[in-house]
């Protein structure tokens, strides 16, 4: 599984992905794989009222990467309720961000794989 920015013709970049690039408006024509690439927490914040299904505490972060000298940030959760501002973090893939059988979503109605931040040692 890939961990996709997405830039547009003049070079911006996006996470997630749009239509329409938000800083000019054209169509956002290529992916580009963050999943090997390392950023750093802009903020982060530990939310105790969670949804069901979501680990509680569930720290969450913006992430800052930068894609061929143009940044892009990124929302996730964190490994690790040990995480501060500026930490450098990469993402790891895990089979389940929140527990399928909770909530009143069909488990087969969506994926619920995807990426977390863990900090760099």
């Amino acid at each position: 599984m890939s961990f996709d920015a997405h830039r547009c013709p003049n070079g911006h970049v996006t996470y997630p992905g749009h239509p329409r690039c938000p800083e000019c408006g054209e169509a956002q024509t290529e992916t580009i794989d963050i999943s090997d690439e390392t950023g750093e927490v802009v903020t982060w914040t530990k939310s105790t009222a969670t949804p069901p299904g979501v680990r509680e505490p569930n720290t969450m972060a913006i992430v800052e990467f930068e894609v061929d000298g143009e940044p892009v940030r990124a929302l996730g959760q964190v490994t690790t309720d040990d995480v501060e501002t500026g930490d450098e973090v990469e993402p790891v893939y895990v089979d389940e961000l929140r527990e399928p059988g909770a909530g009143i979503r069909n488990p087969e109605s969506q994926e619920w794989d995807g990426y977390r931040f863990d900090p760099v040692q």
